[in-house]
């Protein structure tokens, strides 16, 4: 039995310490956007307390997908998810239970002995068993409302595999399995009389009478009887039975591990949509607005929203924050300038968090969106000084700038926040200039937020047709909306704003 709720032709296999070791791997840069993004906000809100879906928000959001129909399958999930919650909560419950079961009981599947073996595979399947009509139960009473091409399949798949028939087969292998009556085994004699090809025989007892058992009339037999202090004749007899049911006890436990190994996928594929689910609610709470994008290829240059907020800022908040509406469609180039704590950088931060959440087939904050795909995406914000003193601060930026150049590709999408402004603005303008430019040719997508007048200026005067120039808005006494409007850039940032309100 398949899943296949994270992708439509394999299984979600993250690299974590606290999920099953995978393929997929996280990004090189995944500390710089973790920083710079303030994702772990937003891993948080995801996972609730919850360390699992901690991991798990982590991995997903930080593995994009590549193309826009893998993006619409998970997001056509989540929409069910979202219509129907507590049925998601009803079927992540299931291998929660099962590893719950399983920590209250050992089972012994892993021991040395067939007998250990068997009995424990035994108990375990038909705890399984318990789980997987629970499941069933839950397909037959609410999989028609459910329109996602992944649920309907998993559904279906519930119903055909998981039928009474099915249920009737297991509890009856369970009851045999059980041995009540004893072991019927056959072996014929090896070398020096010992015994060899043992095979487990099935009893011919079936379910009758009692009492047509006692006067039925039976072919002459020859038995033995133990003594109760016979130690090594009773070892002796539990080695012949362990040779008979050896063969069996592999299979079930090869069987138990097959229904346990589709429960933890279940459990890890779900604990995306729980995640999810989570921060939906945190949303919903303050009157925040969600939406599914519109997503195209990376080829398209497609960038515009309304409402767009930064959630990171808004779950640390607790309550509603400004968005922004832009229109950048066909832009390889945005430019923010404007007043100190205009909302230059939140406004940078809600760019990047829609691309991830949009690229892992979440919703995103805003009232709509729309974007391309992108190859990658890259984050260059000012550092504080390097306490080491191994290096100085421009040297720093270069650095990690070099680091960005070796792993972008074209479709890349790079966001500078205040980059190169540790110089001074003639040299830190000229840098920026020529990295702006060869990105550009490259086909990588810029936002960048800067105070360099002469950068931004620069740019602005070639009145390039694949870019904007967006500006914080200051009303005329100085207070700050947090809007972005289009605007060409200015020479001042109006420090004296901050100035004024610090010290009148």
């Amino acid at each position: 039995m398949k899943v296949f709720l994270m992708h439509k032709d394999r299984d979600f296999n993250p690299r974590s310490p606290s999920v099953p070791a995978g393929k997929q791997k996280l990004p090189p840069n995944e500390q710089a956007l973790t920083q710079d993004l303030e994702l772990n906000t937003l891993f948080e809100a995801m996972a609730g307390g919850d360390k699992f879906l901690l991991d798990v928000a982590k991995q997903a959001v930080l593995s994009s997908l590549d193309t826009p129909e893998e993006i619409l399958y998970r997001q056509e999930i989540l929409k069910d998810c979202l219509k129907y919650p507590d049925v998601i909560r009803q079927i992540y419950r299931i291998p929660i239970q099962s590893i719950e079961n399983k920590h209250k009981r050992w089972m012994g599947i892993f021991s040395h002995y067939p007998s250990a073996v068997l009995s424990g595979a035994v108990e375990m399947v038909q705890m399984f068993v318990g789980l997987l009509k629970t499941l069933k139960q839950i397909a037959d009473e609410h999989g028609e409302g459910f329109q996602s091409e992944g649920f309907r399949r998993f559904f279906a798949m519930i119903q055909q595999e998981l039928d009474d028939d099915y249920f009737v087969t297991v509890e009856n292998h369970l009851k045999a399995l059980r041995f009540r009556r004893g072991v019927l085994l056959s072996a014929e004699l090896g070398n020096g009389n010992e015994g060899t090809n043992y095979i487990l025989c099935k009893t011919n007892h079936g379910d009758q009478n009692w009492l047509k058992e006692v006067f039925q009339k039976k072919s002459k037999t020859y038995s033995f009887t133990l003594h109760p202090r016979d130690e090594y004749g009773a070892r002796a007899l539990g080695e012949l039975r362990d040779q008979g049911v050896n063969l069996v006890a592999n299979a079930l436990a090869q069987s138990a591990d097959h229904i346990d190994s589709f429960l933890n996928v279940l459990q890890l594929e779900l604990a995306f949509y729980m995640g999810c689910l989570n921060l939906a609610e945190r949303l919903a709470q303050m009157g925040e607005p969600i939406a599914f994008p519109q997503v195209t290829p990376a080829s398209e240059r497609r960038h515009s929203f309304t409402g767009l907020y930064d959630v990171s800022l808004a779950l640390t908040m607790k309550k509603n924050v400004v968005g922004n509406d832009v229109n950048a469609d066909g832009r390889d180039l945005v430019f923010i300038t404007g007043a100190n704590q205009g909302g230059k950088s939140t406004f940078l931060r809600s760019i990047g968090l829609a691309q991830l959440m949009m690229q892992c087939g979440m919703f995103v904050p805003a009232e709509s969106f729309s974007a391309n795909l992108c190859n990658g995406l890259f984050t260059h914000y000012k550092r504080e000084e390097d306490t080491t003193m191994t290096s100085g601060k421009f040297d720093e930026e270069l650095s990690r700038m070099s680091t960005i150049v070796d792993l972008v590709k074209p479709g890349s999408m790079v966001l500078f926040n205040e980059s190169f402004a540790a110089t001074n603005e003639r040299e830190g303008s000229e840098i920026a200039r020529q990295i702006v430019r060869a990105l550009l040719e490259k086909g990588i997508k810029i936002f960048y937020v800067t105070h360099l007048y002469d950068l931004a200026s620069s740019f602005h005067h070639k009145h390039m047709d694949n870019a904007i120039f967006l500006r914080a808005e200051r009303q005329p006494d100085g207070s700050r909306t947090f809007k972005l409007i289009e605007g060409e850039p200015l020479q001042t940032s109006y420090g004296i704003d901050l100035y004024t309100e610090v010290f009148g």
